[in-house]
């Protein structure tokens, strides 16, 4: 096969090639970094790449498959991840400048497992500030390969723009209050954000500890779950990681969805929300039906005061992270997160304490309306695929941000696992998403959900056009 037909490949696809030695680990590599020196001026999604590594890591990969030793479905996959994940010797910044010459000692766990799955690691991947809503302003955020002039999505831009771009076959994002879902959605790629504890966080720069989550972005949901199974588990340097026995997602991935109920508010999807997400959704959910799905009427709890929760929430959490380099060199912080920090120091362990009851008492009825279905389906955002000249506004319009975080933040407060999926294109040329919700360590049927709807649709062959 010509290299120059690999990049658009699932890595599930890719790699079945490469154990069936039809594709060289090498010759991937060697035309994924040959795609990322041709685009990634323009895109702006690399933070760093790691070609001389990535090359002995794909060397070592075929090493092993011509012994026959595959190691799963990643083994010979380049992949890239988020750079606040850490990565032995390499600088690792979370976007922003203070940590430019930071190397850590030893790999953070996902990226050590994604390594001993036999991943060839291309590289880092450009994110937000810190991880939270705004790029560092010395720092050009990714370009949405879609549209310039439409947003990228926050805080995983980098790893949204590398996987819609065929820069990568699969990334890793982090989610706090959206950001593995905004960028999937953005770029019209395939995010699961895991149950809280599922995968360790260990090793990667902290947003806010309670929220963040690290998952996979992946070309297909059959690729979210290859990437998970490799990432996911109990892990001694992480005390809050799940101790349950991880599943082989891919085992049960095609059972389909008939019989599987699927929760639709259809007021709470509704309220606030424009005509072209409506449609995509209500026609997401169409296929849903057609698949089996039994679509059942529920009433989502009262989700108003937690999303109001989640910025002082995660602004108490962020300044308790950066406590080490701020304030002593808050002049080195860009605008939103120094607001972000500034706002968690001011807020009083009492306001804290009613936050912190609010969320349990969120969490619980969202876990009790799991007793009754098995998915929710909702929107991936309330308006479709803002303008950067919009999102620039953001900061200015509480009201706005609000709403943007509608849809997201609620399942980071709960830690409930989603999965985004492209569903529809605006006629701006972007593309829309939305997601589907399981009760806690539900990944296995996301998974399942998300590779019924692939199969019914294409929305997810669909590739920008690049030159």
């Amino acid at each position: 096969m010509a290299t120059d037909e690999l990049h658009w490949m699932e890595l599930t696809e890719l790699t079945r090639r490469i154990h069936a030695r039809e594709v060289s680990p090498v010759e991937a590599t060697e035309a994924q970094l040959a795609r990322i020196e041709k685009l990634d001026d323009g895109l702006k999604s690399f933070a760093l790449l790691m070609a001389e590594s990535a090359r002995a890591e794909a060397r070592a990969a075929e090493s092993e498959i011509m012994r026959g030793e595959i190691r799963g479905p990643l083994h010979g996959a380049p992949i890239a991840v988020k750079d606040l994940c850490w990565t032995k010797g390499v600088p690792t910044a979370a976007g922003m400048p203070i940590h430019k010459d930071f190397r850590p000692d030893q790999d953070g766990t996902v990226v050590r497992r994604l390594r001993e799955a036999g991943a060839v690691v291309l590289g880092k991947l450009q994110l937000t500030e810190g991880a939270f809503a705004d790029h560092h302003p010395a720092i050009t955020p990714p370009v949405n390969p879609w549209n310039a002039a439409h947003w990228s999505g926050a805080s995983s831009s980098g790893s949204g723009v590398a996987t819609a771009a065929g820069l990568c076959f699969g990334s890793i994002g982090s989610d706090t209050g959206g950001s593995i879902r905004f960028p999937s959605a953005a770029n019209g790629v395939t995010g699961l954000k895991p149950t809280w504890g599922r995968v360790s966080r260990f090793g990667a720069f902290e947003l806010a500890a309670t929220l963040d989550h690290l998952g996979p972005m992946t070309r297909s949901a059959a690729d979210a779950a290859a990437m998970l199974g490799a990432i996911a588990g109990p892990d001694p340097h992480d005390p809050t990681a799940s101790q349950e026995r991880v599943p082989n997602y891919l085992a049960g991935i095609g059972r389909g969805l008939k019989g599987i109920r699927v929760g639709l508010d259809a007021d709470w999807n509704h309220r606030g929300v424009d005509d072209a997400v409506a449609r995509s959704v209500a026609a997401a959910i169409a296929v849903l039906r057609g698949l089996g799905a039994e679509i059942r009427e529920v009433r989502f709890p009262n989700a108003e005061a937690v999303i109001a929760d989640w910025i002082p929430h995660c602004a108490v959490e962020t300044a308790v992270a950066h406590e080490a380099t701020y304030p002593s060199r808050k002049t080195e912080y860009g605008p939103a997160l120094a607001g972000l920090i500034e706002a968690g120091r001011a807020l009083s362990g009492f306001d804290y304490q009613k936050i912190i009851l609010r969320r349990n008492d969120f969490r619980g009825a969202v876990a009790a309306l799991f007793e009754t279905i098995d998915l929710l389906v909702v929107p991936a955002q309330p308006f479709a695929s803002p303008t950067l000249a919009t999102m620039a506004t953001l900061g200015q319009d509480p009201a706005m941000l609000m709403a943007l975080l509608r849809f997201t933040c609620p399942f980071d407060m709960t830690g409930s696992p989603t999965i985004t999926m492209p569903c529809a294109f605006t006629e701006a040329g972007t593309p829309l998403g939305f997601q589907l919700v399981a009760r806690h360590m539900g990944e296995d049927l996301l998974c399942r959900a998300g590779y019924a709807y692939q199969q019914a649709t294409d929305w997810h062959h669909r590739h920008p056009e690049l030159h």
